[in-house]
């Protein structure tokens, strides 16, 4: 117990025993002036007036002394209160994560807390006394912190991201909020600053903006960031008055090197082509990977064709070496295409789709080259674009038609089947050639659909040819890569089928050899699930499409399809194609399947097919592709 609190408790006990005196007193005095005696009387009244005057005195000083006593301890329990707050605010001040930073009003540093070294490096006695300013990074100029001060000084607070200097010289980011603090006669008597270190978040945004604009695998630009540098480029070439050059680059074949090596050799790849490609080109190049195996460069400051095609040149010879990878030697070619500022475009999107436009030359003429941009190309481009908006308006309005090409055997020329044909009708350019469309179909993903369109349209034709008495043994219906990659292509086919009421036994799928290679196994998979349904299955085009005999020997496959590329070279035109036919047939007839011969044209060609054991032939030979209703179900001509 304090000392003040034992005087407090001293008075209350003096103010009791006075106050008991008092009242013993005033007792005393009451009983005195029942006394007989007259005089005794007057002094006794007297004496207890004294009395009682001195006990009121005592009293009132005992009292006054009690309530001073009590009012001191108020006081310092409001100060005993005080002083906690302070120590909560000053472990709050000392632990808090953020750096507090305290001046006077001359703007002097008169505290700092823990965090404020921390993040600083400074130490408490390094900047007492010292000004703010000890802390600038120079990276703000002076018009900066003027409007800093406005604010402050006209809302009385300012809050913004700032850049100071760090004791050992590093420059940071802060958020920091100023504040002021004012007397109360409102003068200003200090100025509070409260910051954290948001380096964490600006490098976390770097990072973003990093991958946002840069490829993953090879960490070069990616499309969009190209695109920016070459709007840019195209800008700064037309104030300057010079040309610039895009030039996009496909590598030939890459999706071999996926499929037969996989997708880890394919990107160990792909990052080998981008430092190959870096270390071709100097400064006023950007290099960029644009998605898949497709690089975009952008020369700057290329003033004529002939300095665009001996870039593309070097390129295209920068490929002749051979990518080491994991150990193994590797060549892969690339073709280019080559657009330039102002002969060919005017903007950026321009160069870009005109460089594509030239790559697609440069890949249609054989590959491993380069090509340059024409006015023509834009306008096969163009063209392009109008036939897959118009063919799928054609699936919508019912355009187009399903053509019948005759198969006949060579043994005894009777017709024994068809092959579905989708051709286009359309209403203003008449009958569109397949060689058109099919591609951009291809392109456009529109093939899948026209594939289950014929297919439903086929196996119709074929249940009303057995209901007119007409004998076939088979329609075969072409199957696309991207339908037959489908999963669901099962259940389409079952429930085509289904719809139809047409006999398995009488459908055959035709699956190109390329569409299978692109996934052998889950081919196999998709193959042996449609044998399951009693449909029959034909290779179409094979001999171009590298497949293995391993592979061909597992697939369940009744029919292969000589391609008519090779059919074209018999019977004498060309030594290769009558050695390969040969052998399509010996390994055909070896693995218990018919041999199919397309795209016979001559009887020569028809004879020497026969000749070698070949089952069924389809051609001009025998007949074009027709409607139904214009089938000529009579024997062909015979084979002489």
């Amino acid at each position: 117990m304090s000392a003040t609190y034992r005087d407090a408790l001293r008075a209350a006990l003096l103010y009791l025993l006075l106050s008991v005196l008092w009242v013993s007193l005033s007792g005393f005095a009451l009983n005195s002036f029942f006394d007989d005696s007259a005089e005794a009387l007057h002094w006794q009244t007297i004496n207890g007036y004294i009395w009682l005057i001195l006990s009121a005195g005592i009293i009132f000083i005992a009292r006054t002394r009690l309530f001073r006593c009590l009012g001191i301890g108020a006081q310092l329990r409001e100060r005993s209160a005080d002083r906690e707050r302070l120590r909560q605010a000053a472990a709050v001040f000392d632990c808090t994560r953020e750096g507090v930073l305290v001046t006077n009003d001359k703007g002097l540093i008169v505290h700092v807390n823990r965090a404020f070294m921390q993040i600083t490096g400074y130490q408490r006695e390094e900047v007492m006394g010292q000004q703010p300013s000890l802390f600038k990074s120079g990276r703000h100029p002076a018009s900066f912190y003027q409007a800093m001060f406005k604010t402050l000084n006209s809302v009385g607070e300012w809050s913004g991201e700032i850049w100071n200097r760090r004791k050992s010289g590093e420059i940071y980011p802060q958020w920091q909020t100023i504040r002021i603090v004012r007397d109360d006669d409102g003068r200003v008597s200090q100025y509070v600053a409260v910051f954290s270190d948001i380096s964490a978040i600006k490098n976390s945004e770097n990072e973003l903006t990093h991958l946002a604009h840069h490829d993953p695998l090879t960490d070069l630009p990616n499309r969009l960031l190209f695109t920016d540098r070459a709007e840019q480029a195209v800008a700064s070439a037309q104030v300057h008055k010079r040309g610039c050059a895009l030039l996009v680059i496909d590598l030939d074949h890459f999706k071999m090197i996926n499929d037969s090596l996989g997708h880890t050799v394919g990107d160990q790849m792909l990052k080998a082509v981008a430092e190959r490609l870096l270390a071709m080109f100097g400064p006023g190049i950007t290099l960029a990977r644009l998605g898949g195996d497709e690089f975009a460069v952008l020369a700057e400051g290329c003033p004529q064709l002939v300095h665009a095609a001996a870039l593309a040149q070097r390129i295209i010879d920068g490929f002749k070496e051979a990518f080491v990878i994991d150990g193994n030697q590797l060549f892969i070619n690339a073709s280019v295409g080559i657009s330039l500022f102002p002969s060919d475009a005017l903007s950026a999107a321009q160069l870009l789709r005109n460089a594509d436009a030239a790559l697609f030359k440069a890949k249609n003429a054989g590959r491993d080259s380069y090509a340059l941009y024409t006015e023509e190309l834009t306008a096969q481009a163009q063209q392009r674009v109008e036939t897959a908006f118009e063919l799928r308006r054609a699936l919508e309005q019912d355009e187009l038609r399903v053509y019948y090409q005759p198969v006949h055997d060579l043994k005894t020329s009777r017709l024994i089947g068809v092959e579905a044909l989708v051709r286009w009708e359309h209403p203003l350019r008449g009958l569109v050639s397949p060689a058109e469309f099919i591609p951009i179909a291809e392109r456009t993903g529109l093939i899948a659909e026209i594939d289950a369109w014929v297919m439903q349209q086929a196996c119709q034709q074929m249940c009303q040819w057995q209901q007119s008495g007409v004998v076939l043994s088979f329609v075969a219906v072409n199957v696309s890569a991207r339908l037959f990659a489908r999963r669901e292509l099962y259940q389409q086919v079952a429930q085509v089928l289904r719809d139809t009421g047409l006999n398995p036994a009488f459908l055959e799928l035709e699956v190109t050899e390329s569409a299978v290679m692109d996934d052998p196994e889950v081919a196999l998979e998709q193959m042996h699930r449609l044998r399951e349904l009693g449909v029959r299955l034909a290779i179409d085009d094979f001999g171009t499409g590298y497949s293995s005999l391993l592979r061909l020997k597992r697939l369940p496959v009744q029919k292969l399809k000589i391609d008519q590329g090779f059919v074209a070279g018999l019977p004498w035109d060309d030594d290769d194609d009558v050695a390969i036919v040969r052998v399509i047939i010996a390994l055909a007839k070896s693995m218990g399947m018919q041999v199919h011969a397309e795209g016979i044209e001559q009887v020569e060609q028809a004879s020497f097919l026969l000749e070698h054991d070949c089952d069924l032939g389809q051609g001009y030979w025998f007949a074009r592709p027709m409607p139904a209703a214009q089938l000529d179900w009579a024997r062909a001509p015979l084979i002489g």
